[in-house]
Parts: C-alpha cells; sequence; structure tokens
C-alpha cells in the first residue's frame, strides 16, 4: 500500500498538482485507503473521486474527492505549522492531510451537516491516527458557538460546491479562503485573501465539480421549463424571467450569426462562459431534456447547460460549429449564436458581439481576479444590470476581466486562465 501510495504522490507531482514539500509530506504520509475501506485499494489511490454517501435518487451526497484538486487546493490555501483550519464538507482524508500540514501547535475542524459523514469521519481519522482533528456536525451557514476561534480561522477550505461565501467574519485577517464556488453555475475553484475584510483572489481558478450544499445554504436553480419544448432555462444568479412566451420561438428555425472565433475541439473555453455570464443581462443557463428533440436546438447541449439570453419572446444560444480537423486532428470549432424568435437576430448580433470582445481584450489575458464582499458593506443593489457583478445573500462579488497584454508583455508574462 505504500508503495501505491507512493507512485500517487510522483503522479500528482509530475503533474504539478503538488508543488511544495510540505504538501508533499502530507499525500506521503496519509494512508488514503483507510477513509475508503469500501474500494479496492488500487481504487483508493487512483487520481479520481470515490463515492462515499448517495441520495436516495442515486445522486452522490458525499465523496473523497479527487486528489488533484485536493493538492490543488491545499497548495493554494498556503496552511502552515500552528495555523488554526476550518473544512467545510467532511469525509475525513483532506482533514487528516491538513492536520500534518499544521502539526501538533495547530488545529484542525472539519463540519459537515450530514450526522452520517461526520460521524464515518470521526471513525477513519481516529482509526489513522488523527483523532486531534474537531468534528463537527452542523449546518456550515450558522457556524455553531465556540467553533471559530478568537481571531478567526488562518484558513477555510471548502469541499462542497457553495453559491456564497458567509464565512468571510470567521476568516483572520490576511487568512486564505478556499471555495468551489458558483457563478451562474460555473464552478470555479478559487483562492482568496482577507485584507481590510474584504476577499481578493489571487490564484488561477480552477474548474472543477463538488458534490452540492446542503441546508440553508444551498443554491437555488431558479429552473423554468419553456412548455411542450423539453427546453430549461436557470438563473442561479439574476432574476428569472418569464419562459411560456419561447415556446413558439424555440419551434421555428434560428438564425444563425458568426463570430469567426474559433476553439480547439479539447480546448477549454469556461472563461467565455464566466465573461458571458457577467457581461449579458438577462444570462441564463439552458438544457435539454435527453429524451427530447424538437429538431431546432441543433446540436443540443449534450454535457453541461449552454448559454443563453432572453430578449422578450426571443432567444439567443451559444453554440460551436466543426469547421475543420485543426492542426490535432481534434477538431477545430467556430463559436456562432443561433437566435430564436422574431428578435432573436438582434440578440444573437448582441451576443455576438461580447464573443468577439473577450477574444480581442481578454483571451489569453491573466485570469480574472474576483473580489467578495460583505453584503453589509456594500450600498443597495441596484435594478439596472451591473456588468460582472453577483449579488449573494452574504457578499456582492465583482469580476474585474484583466485586458490582453501587448507582445513585449508576452515575453515576460506569458501566463493565461485556464483549466487544469
Amino acid at each position: 500500500m505504500s508503495e501505491l501510495r507512493h507512485q500517487f504522490v510522483e503522479q500528482l507531482r509530475a503533474d504539478n498538482h503538488i508543488r511544495t514539500a510540505a504538501v508533499e509530506r502530507a499525500f506521503r504520509t496519509v494512508p488514503r485507503h483507510v477513509f475508503a475501506p469500501d474500494v479496492a485499494v488500487e481504487a483508493a489511490y487512483a487520481n479520481d473521486i470515490i463515492p462515499t454517501r448517495h441520495a436516495p435518487d442515486g445522486r452522490v451526497i458525499s465523496s473523497v474527492s479527487a486528489p488533484w484538486l485536493q493538492a490543488d487546493m491545499l497548495e493554494a490555501a498556503r496552511i502552515r505549522p500552528g495555523h488554526r483550519v476550518l473544512e467545510i464538507g467532511s469525509g475525513g482524508y483532506n482533514a487528516a492531510l491538513m492536520a500534518e500540514l499544521v502539526g501538533p501547535a495547530g488545529h484542525v475542524t472539519t463540519l459537515d451537516i450530514d450526522p452520517a459523514v461526520s460521524e464515518r469521519a470521526a471513525r477513519f481519522l481516529t482509526e489513522a491516527g488523527y483523532d486531534r482533528v474537531r468534528v463537527v456536525t452542523a449546518d456550515a451557514e450558522h457556524l455553531p458557538a465556540g467553533v471559530v476561534p478568537d481571531g478567526g480561522f488562518d484558513a477555510i477550505v471548502v469541499t462542497v460546491d457553495t453559491w456564497d461565501l458567509p464565512w468571510i467574519g470567521a476568516l483572520a485577517e490576511g487568512g486564505r479562503l478556499i471555495a468551489p464556488l458558483r457563478l451562474h453555475g460555473y464552478h470555479w475553484a478559487i483562492g482568496f485573501s482577507k485584507d481590510e475584510g474584504t476577499l481578493h483572489s489571487d490564484e488561477p481558478l480552477i474548474v472543477c465539480g463538488f458534490v452540492a450544499m446542503q441546508g440553508d445554504g444551498a443554491w437555488q436553480t431558479n429552473r423554468r421549463t419553456v412548455p411542450g419544448t423539453g427546453v430549461h432555462l436557470s438563473w442561479e444568479d439574476g432574476t428569472p424571467l418569464p419562459v411560456d412566451q419561447l415556446a413558439s420561438a424555440l419551434t421555428s428555425k434560428p438564425t444563425v450569426t458568426r463570430t469567426h472565433v474559433t476553439v480547439g475541439g479539447q480546448e477549454p473555453f469556461d472563461a467565455l462562459t464566466l465573461y458571458l455570464a457577467g457581461a449579458l443581462p438577462g444570462f441564463c443557463r439552458l438544457e435539454v431534456d435527453s429524451d427530447g428533440d424538437n429538431g431546432v436546438l441543433n446540436p443540443p447541449p449534450r454535457h453541461w447547460p449552454g448559454a443563453a439570453i432572453v430578449r422578450g419572446a426571443s432567444l439567443a444560444r451559444l453554440a460551436t460549429e466543426r469547421i475543420s480537423d485543426g492542426d490535432d486532428g481534434k477538431g477545430l470549432y467556430e463559436f456562432v449564436v443561433h437566435g430564436h424568435g422574431a428578435q432573436g437576430h438582434v440578440a444573437a448580433q448582441e451576443m455576438a458581439k461580447q464573443v468577439r470582445h473577450w477574444q480581442r481584450n481578454h483571451r489569453g489575458a491573466r485570469c480574472p481576479l474576483i473580489t467578495a464582499r460583505p453584503t453589509a458593506d456594500c450600498a443597495p443593489a441596484g435594478t439596472d444590470h451591473e456588468p460582472h457583478v453577483f449579488a449573494k445573500k452574504h457578499t456582492r462579488m465583482t469580476v474585474d476581466w484583466p485586458i490582453v497584454p501587448s507582445s513585449t508583455d508576452l515575453l515576460t508574462n506569458p501566463g493565461s486562465c485556464s483549466a487544469r
């Protein structure tokens, strides 16, 4: 088993997920198989999630996270000996890794809303020799009295999808908060530092997926179904719009607006969809029933909900069209925008303009910077659309998009935002 563990660590190092000696030592020390006794040892040391609890409908509601993502998040957390750390979402293994990082002078608290999950984590932590980790059963939306130390935690690591960040007050000034944050349904693991009561991102955004937050902090999809079409629109951030009037628009042949912006078949474009979500009022996510095909949404989004905007009785949605095999043989695609309804072509032109703006000004630039301020510290939100501002329950988040550097700057700062 130790040989499998060391091979697994070597792979994480080779892929640049483990980048410091402290995180490497933690991964070499903690026996992951103890926290996953229901799978083969080989599976315990595979670079993948291990589901540990399912909802009645089969959804995974608790798991041991993928090691590559745990390593990336722990590196971003910058946990040091003596730190006081909070983990939101228990499994046991990640808390044990953090216990190695803080050492005997530090302290780790891991919290979960599900008693079965926290009891399992406590049992495995004891078996692995980490009974000094404090395990708490509670709703993370309301941290119990006595959990937050004087001065706040030095680091908070969230291991469930979260729509908001209600823990700014529990974080020490200068502390680190790492969370898989949902912005209009797009999931990004983001590293923040706290400065004068405000969170500022300073790490590359990592596209990821975790089990959903439960309890009072659970996100609401605000999902609406267009009658008779099998098409669903979701507004997680922003005000849901009426959709019944879109039924006729989605049964007629769409217009197609070309952007002349291309993407490789294996190239992620999550940054573009996040940009559109902030730039366009009425933005929503569009998905189609897997067993339905109205013959108009072609090709329909298959794996992830697509980007769309609603304009009255019309709609526009982002799609891709294969234009060649590409240099690698995996395809080269052009972004196109399909317009539905009488004014669909106008909405499509509006979206296409933003795609071109992103291409010209932001593609290839550094990752966007995200600032999260407590809602109590912000002026009341207006009714007009604020570009790249996401109003949450506890925070207001602003996304700042750096401009593509000049060719001279690219020689000295070639980094850009992409999924790891």
